[in-house]
């Protein structure tokens, strides 16, 4: 076991002060009369960990994002560039707090270190419901490709046990513990991109620049072009933070979570960049724009005949699935690091096998009613904004955890800033927070509407939760009139 996770000496070493996530059982060397690891808790390696960033930024999207935003011509590409700089930054970001506080949790252990409870809080209330929100999406979406294999659409009742199954699978593998979690999301990541890769590099090889059609398509200004297609880009970028969330459960935390973070973002922004550069040379962009499955569109004619459709299909769902893995994992941790500090119900603090095995139940469950009331509601406008839910929510702990990262800076605490390295982080900081606003921005009126009221919603729950604390401290110690 990597001496990592234990006190160093020096400018990385976090404080003993008010922080009060230790590292804890799940982190801790075993000592004398420790209960022994279990043989279905397995830390990550560097691989693993660089997998499950890649598996939870790429799921289905991917598949249809060349048609997505091909009304806006080739000037997307440049939104793609834009978004995929301000998300490295954001890895960089992520890497650098990962480094001073390897502890499960991520964005939250960050903003409770730098701001307190309730900042910690609502990072990790935000995080969670980006969560199960977006589990629920994937699970929907993924039916859609199901379908091409099997007709399930013919019965509503057949469409929603799907979707239902393809969130329990999942679930299960987590439950089964971090071995399997592991052992799915490397599969499932090798699986869906080396097909990926295919279509992005082979596609070079068949690119017409006459397929690419204007480089702006749409009325109105460049910067507004620029801007309306990175709001439908904006989504797939999430889950850069994933490395970080699982810290506790990857080995040498300090030197790892910042790596995978860093080549897991790069890995992901390749494959973006280049299927959509080869979808958009391959598929004529008057039939791109009307497009419901680009990527078949573009094997059809690299490689001719109708197998397109489903080749891809079984892309996506294994796309999709190891995104639901890596997701349901990330759902139960954040809860996980919060219930141990007395700010989420101590039942999330749970773990079996290495899995905060109640957090994952309860995030299936609330992922799998918000999927039935999808379904039954019989509307897609509900779901398509709680789907956009997901971006301005998960922009909360990005924003919290970059100011984080400028408090430390600014504060000049020695133990967490490489004095030689202090404007080269002040800068990535930067950069990073206004990526994550710009996200909020194009996240849409209605959507942070919604999302600032499920905010509201968790105040609740911390004055709840925050109000036992206080009364189990008075208890522990009573005043001088006791």
């Amino acid at each position: 076991m990597s001496t990592a996770t234990t006190p160093q000496t020096g400018r990385d070493t976090a404080p003993a002060g008010r922080d009060t996530a230790p590292i804890g059982p799940d982190t801790a060397p075993a000592g004398p009369g420790s209960a022994p690891a279990s043989r279905h808790a397995r830390r990550f390696g560097l691989p693993v960990a660089t997998a499950l960033v890649m598996g939870n930024i790429i799921g289905g999207g991917i598949f249809l994002l060349p048609a997505s935003v091909a009304p806006y011509g080739t000037i997307s590409l440049v939104a793609f560039g834009v978004l995929t700089l301000g998300a490295i930054a954001l890895a960089l970001v992520f890497g650098r707090l990962a480094r001073r506080l390897p502890m499960t949790g991520g964005p939250y252990v960050y903003a409770r270190e730098a701001f307190g409870d309730f900042a910690g809080f609502l990072a990790a209330w935000s995080y969670w419901i980006t969560t199960w929100v977006s589990n629920a999406a994937l699970a929907v979406a993924a039916v859609g490709y199901l379908d091409v294999l099997i007709p399930v659409h013919e019965s509503k009742a057949a469409t929603i046990a799907a979707a239902l199954v393809l969130q329990w699978l999942p679930a299960l593998a987590n439950l089964a513990g971090t071995r399997y979690v592991g052992a799915v999301q490397l599969v499932a990541t090798v699986l869906k991109f080396v097909p990926l890769l295919l279509v992005a590099v082979g596609g070079l090889f068949f690119f017409d620049s006459a397929n690419l059609g204007p480089f702006q398509a749409s009325e109105g200004s460049a910067l507004g072009a620029v801007s309306a297609s990175a709001a439908i880009l904006l989504f797939s970028y999430l889950g850069v933070e994933s490395a970080a969330v699982s810290a506790g459960e990857v080995r040498d935390p300090r030197r790892n979570v910042g790596r995978a973070t860093i080549l897991g973002t790069l890995g992901a922004a390749a494959i973006y960049l280049l299927g959509t550069l080869s979808v958009f040379g391959t598929v004529p962009h008057d039939r791109l724009v009307d497009s419901s499955a680009p990527f078949s569109d573009a094997v059809n004619v690299m490689f001719g005949g109708s197998w397109g459709g489903t080749a891809i299909a079984c892309m996506a769902l294994v796309s999709m699935v190891g995104a639901l893995n890596g997701w349901t994992l990330l759902s139960a941790q954040t809860p996980y690091a919060a219930a141990r500090d007395g700010l989420f119900p101590k039942v999330f603090a749970h773990k079996r096998r290495g899995v905060p095995t109640v957090g994952v139940g309860v995030t299936v469950v609330l992922a799998s009613l918000l999927t039935v009331y999808n379904y039954t509601a019989g509307t897609q406008g509900v779901f398509e904004i709680l789907v956009l839910v997901t971006t301005f929510t998960a922009t909360v702990p990005y924003l919290l955890s970059t100011a984080a990262q400028l408090y430390f800076l600014i504060s000049g605490q020695a133990d967490r800033v490489h004095r030689s390295r202090l404007v080269r982080d002040a800068v990535l900081a930067l950069a990073a927070f206004g990526f994550s606003l710009w996200l909020v921005a194009g996240s849409g009126y209605a959507a942070v509407y919604q999302g600032v009221l499920f905010l509201f919603a968790g105040v609740l729950v911390y004055a709840w939760m925050s109000a036992r604390k206080q009364r189990a401290a008075g208890a522990v110690n009573p005043g001088p009139e006791a």
